[in-house]
């Protein structure tokens, strides 16, 4: 039942109550192979459809908006992230773009804590020499880790996400929480985390055991990790990123968990999805997940909810709720 006309393009698969929630309201198309669109078919669906709704595999960039006048006027994003969309270029269009804030906050906290919990029991290590037919049987000095209780943590950006990572650091391991942000946290929040905000990033990098990045992608924290950075950091360090591939600079990354300049790394995201720097792949030191920060179905049905709400809106005329542009 499509009442108002309006037009919507959902870009990759989502939750089945959530492509059914827009099938029932709206003239929907959904991606049904489940695979990344073209720039030049995202481009065309700027004159085909009123509301485009992306997710963080669609590189929305100045060339696939266009200039205007186009037909779409709402970029819906599944996902909080949106420095996959060229956001001043969609101002110039005359594109609004929204996003879902705050339903995945405890998803992706979560894996931070199994990033660092692998990462320190080598758990990635265990599971390939097993699956290998290579694990000989229970020796004294095998595969032996390190324990989180009672280390640092120092967290870059310190948000619902890292708030929500600090909270189970802290209260599940008994872990010390460091942060570095633009701004201080609210004190109740600090005195219930016993939270420390460090005044320089290379301060935080050599007074924690483990970091964790909590930084929106973007010009800004391109590479924020580098060479210099990781050159800070104590060398049975172990650093853990949730938040975007190119925070990190993975040839640094690299030849610092090659020399042993650092202990180990977890990731989640890479600057090139779904391509991942072979400098990593063939290291032992690392763990690296597919994306999965967001992955529980309750967050991601969750996810379409907040994304169904902005459409909900857009078509009544209302305000959208999480207005980026």
């Amino acid at each position: 039942m499509n009442e108002n006309g309006l037009r919507i393009l959902v870009t990759r698969r989502w939750p089945a109550a959530a492509e059914h929630y827009l099938a029932e309201r709206y003239d929907a198309a959904f991606n049904t192979e489940d695979i990344p669109l073209a720039q030049e078919t995202l481009s065309r669906a700027f004159d085909e459809y009123d509301v485009i709704c992306p997710t963080v595999s669609d590189k929305i960039d100045a060339a696939v908006i266009g200039a205007a006048p186009r037909r779409a006027r709402l970029l819906a994003n599944f996902g909080v992230g949106f420095d996959h969309i060229d956001i001043k270029a969609c101002e110039k269009a005359g594109v609004m773009v929204t996003n879902t804030p705050g339903v995945l906050t405890d998803a992706t906290a979560d894996l931070a804590m199994t990033l660092m919990l692998m990462a320190a029991r080598r758990a990635g290590e265990g599971e390939r020499e097993l699956r290998a037919g290579k694990w000989t049987g229970w020796r004294p000095t095998h595969l032996m880790g390190r324990q989180l209780s009672g280390k640092t943590l120092g967290l870059i950006g310190f948000g619902r996400i890292a708030q929500a990572t600090a909270k189970r650091a802290h209260d599940g391991f008994g872990m010390n929480i460091l942060y570095y942000s633009r701004s201080a946290a609210p004190e109740n929040i600090e005195r219930n985390l016993s939270a420390k905000r460090i005044g320089s990033l290379e301060e935080l990098l050599s007074a924690s055991d483990v970091i964790s990045l909590h930084v929106p992608g973007g010009a800004d924290t391109q590479n924020m990790i580098g060479a210099p950075e990781i050159a800070a950091m104590k060398p049975d360090s172990i650093l853990i990123n949730t938040a975007r591939g190119g925070v990190v600079d993975h040839d640094a990354l690299a030849a610092a968990l090659k020399s042993g300049a650092i202990r180990v790394a977890g990731l989640d995201v890479y600057p090139e999805e779904p391509k991942i720097p072979e400098v990593l792949t063939e290291l032992e030191n690392v763990v690296l997940l597919p994306h999965l920060g967001s992955a529980t179905e309750e967050t991601r049905e969750a996810m379409g909810r907040r994304a169904a709400a902005n459409v909900d809106a857009f078509a009544a005329g209302a305000p959208l709720p999480d207005r980026i542009v």
